[in-house]
């Protein structure tokens, strides 16, 4: 099971992009894997290298590469300087390669995202209508705007056709469950088809083994419905 690292072009710029693939010449189904505000750390590639694992090709871009400035490191300040068509531009700029690769069924591709992750992947598939599947872990601040952003991701919600899981911690504040049962009843108005799960006791990031609020008890709930969620979507299983 390779992987490695591979640059991207966005808009005239460089983009470094995490990528595990299955042993085998494939087509594949693929998963974008959109970053937590830390970036492309050690738990997001670990959760390439289990897709692939899974049989996906999973792809992780990394979204903090306009910065420049060596001394802005803190993770929240970084993550302040994201401007949504930016992000949009880097996740289709990912959905571009693996749409280019020969080893890739063009038609079988999903996204999940984490933290700050969770949001982008929301707004990749309400901007990009090649997504099957898209399933948020704890995406927060879905109802604002990020830098150059005319319409909030919750705005774009009516643009998603593809099926959502979204996977909540019952004590995280944003997303809150108030924030959860806002969203749930738009999508729900628009007809779009959804599974929410809040999790006990779970806090923001609880899915990250690497993190102080890592929720053991889930974490190991959570994935499984997100591997049957994409098995189900990206690889025609049976809906459990």
């Amino acid at each position: 099971m390779p992987s490695f690292w591979e640059t991207l072009q966005v808009d005239g710029e460089e983009m470094a992009t995490y990528v595990s693939v299955p042993s085998g010449s494939g087509p594949f189904p693929a998963v974008v894997v959109a970053q937590t505000i830390r970036g492309v750390n050690q738990f997001i590639q670990d959760q390439c290298d289990k897709l692939a694992a899974e049989g996906y090709a999973a792809v992780a871009p990394e979204l903090f590469h306009r910065i420049t400035d060596p001394a802005l490191t803190d993770p929240y300040e970084r993550g302040a300087t994201l401007s949504d068509p930016e992000v949009v531009a880097d996740c289709n700029a990912a959905m571009d390669f693996l749409l280019g690769h020969s080893a890739v069924d063009n038609d079988r591709i999903g996204i999940v995202g984490f933290c700050m992750g969770g949001r982008a992947a929301w707004l990749a598939a309400a901007t990009n209508t090649h997504y099957k599947a898209t399933v948020p872990y704890y995406g927060g601040s879905i109802m604002v705007t990020r830098g150059a952003g005319v319409q909030t991701p919750l705005e774009l919600a009516d643009n998603i056709n593809c099926p959502m899981l979204f996977h909540f911690g019952e004590i995280d504040g944003n997303p809150s469950q108030d924030d959860m049962a806002k969203l749930d009843a738009e999508l729900t108005r628009l007809g779009k088809p959804h599974q929410f799960f809040s999790y006990p006791e779970a806090d923001h990031g609880f899915a990250d083994h690497t993190g102080a609020r890592y929720n053991r008890e889930g974490a190991e709930i959570a994935w499984p419905r997100t591997l049957q969620f994409f098995a189900a979507h990206l690889k025609g299983a049976p809906v459990v």
